[in-house]
């Protein structure tokens, strides 16, 4: 799956947490931007992605997390 691919899904996933059909993210993507972001949504948003690519983050990396390509680039890495 490429980093393309990773996006769409990721993109849908944001969708269906934050109920916005039209979100906008990139790398820089970050909690302030996306209204309705905060630390409960934070941690529904790490399990959903979790559950979609099947794969468990470890304390680590989601203390790494700053913007949506911190998390695409997990998420590449569990890929590989």
């Amino acid at each position: 799956m490429n980093r393309s691919e990773i996006y769409s899904r990721v993109r849908n996933i944001f969708a269906d947490l934050f109920l916005v059909d039209d979100i906008t993210l990139d790398d820089s993507t970050a909690a302030d931007q996306v209204e309705g972001w905060d630390s409960l949504t934070h941690i529904n948003l790490i399990i959903a992605v979790e559950s979609a690519f099947g794969f468990k983050f470890d304390l680590g990396e989601l203390e790494k997390f700053k913007a949506v390509g911190d998390l695409v680039d997990a998420i590449e890495r569990h890929l590989q």
